[in-house]
């Protein structure tokens, strides 16, 4: 088994923003010589690097935006709490940056995870066990795969799961519960403080109460939320598409399919309650949002309003 990369602490997270902060716009010979220096010291920076790198690419115009940049820097020294930093951030940000931040994410828990996404990202990892991982937009996962152990911890997001048969059970934590498999395919979502899981093939037995469990077979949905198992009727969506980086729809509320978009684009989708309710189906492609928003006016009432590039609203043609 690859030995896990030591993981950067929110110090070293830190230093890396620093580090990003001081080298905007054309820094001399000798900054960009400390910073590859600071980078080499230990394993634990570079990956900090790396994960700000990433993390900075997805804000797009976000610190790039900031005009009190120089202070955040200052402020991340004087050590704030992160939630604080973050109300400064968007006290300073204009436009595209204050719509990012004003959304519920953890960059910490991005920073510092063994598996994330970003906003509109997916991406697929072969385990060590042989099973199969692929995380949908905005997920967060960490991993424990060992000779005895096969754990995978769900923290944020979405997953579809391919479980390689073993003698050992696959687990699935989250904070909502646990799942058990020994061999199994299924789709594991966090949202709104529940957990829901999709079986596509195979059997997961849900972990509850602290005894026992309760057994989901093939084509079965659950919901697992403080400590209680519900029934749900086949989604109007199907399970693990977007793993093939699509939506499919049958007769689902534009409501609902506007709120399933959002979570594959930056900024803030919306949809007014007067169209809220209208029916589609169909088949769509997630990897230009903008196309696919672009349809929903030619079968439907409807219009899109742009308030800014990253501010839409689907309601009623006029």
């Amino acid at each position: 088994m690859t030995p896990r990369p030591a993981q950067p602490d929110e110090q070293v997270v830190r230093q890396a923003i620093a580090w990003m902060l001081r080298l905007r716009g054309q820094p001399d010979t000798g900054a960009l010589q400390a910073c590859e220096h600071w980078r080499n010291q230990h394993a634990s920076h570079e990956l900090a690097w790396q994960r700000v790198q990433q993390l900075d690419q997805e804000l797009g115009v976000g610190l790039r935006a900031l005009p009190q940049s120089r202070q955040v820097l200052e402020d991340a020294r004087a050590g704030l709490r992160r939630r604080q930093a973050l109300k400064l951030l968007s006290g300073a940000a204009v436009g595209g940056a204050a719509l990012w931040l004003s959304r519920d994410l953890t960059p910490w828990e991005r920073l510092t995870a063994d598996l994330a996404t970003a906003t509109g990202e997916r991406h697929g990892q072969r385990l060590a066990d042989g099973s199969r991982l692929l995380l949908n937009t905005d997920s967060v996962v960490d991993l424990r795969m060992t000779a005895g152990q096969r754990q995978v911890h769900l923290r944020r997001g979405e997953i579809l799961l391919e479980a390689a048969p073993q003698a050992e059970a696959l687990h699935l934590r989250s904070a909502q519960g646990w799942l058990r498999t020994r061999a199994a395919r299924f789709v594991a979502r966090l949202d709104a403080g529940a957990l829901r899981l999709c079986v596509l093939g195979g059997e997961v037995e849900v972990l509850h109460s602290g005894t026992g469990g309760r057994t989901v077979g093939a084509g079965r949905t659950v919901e697992v939320r403080a400590g209680e198992v519900r029934e749900l009727p086949p989604p109007a969506m199907e399970p693990g598409a977007w793993a093939d980086g699509l939506i499919v729809t049958r007769d689902v509320r534009l409501g609902d399919f506007v709120a399933e978009v959002a979570r594959y684009r930056p900024g803030r989708l919306a949809c007014s309650e007067a169209v809220a309710d209208l029916r589609l189906s169909g088949v769509y492609r997630l990897d230009d949002t903008e196309r696919l928003l672009a349809l929903l006016p030619q079968t439907l009432p409807v219009q899109l309003r742009y308030r800014t590039r990253w501010w839409v609203t689907v309601e009623a043609r006029a």
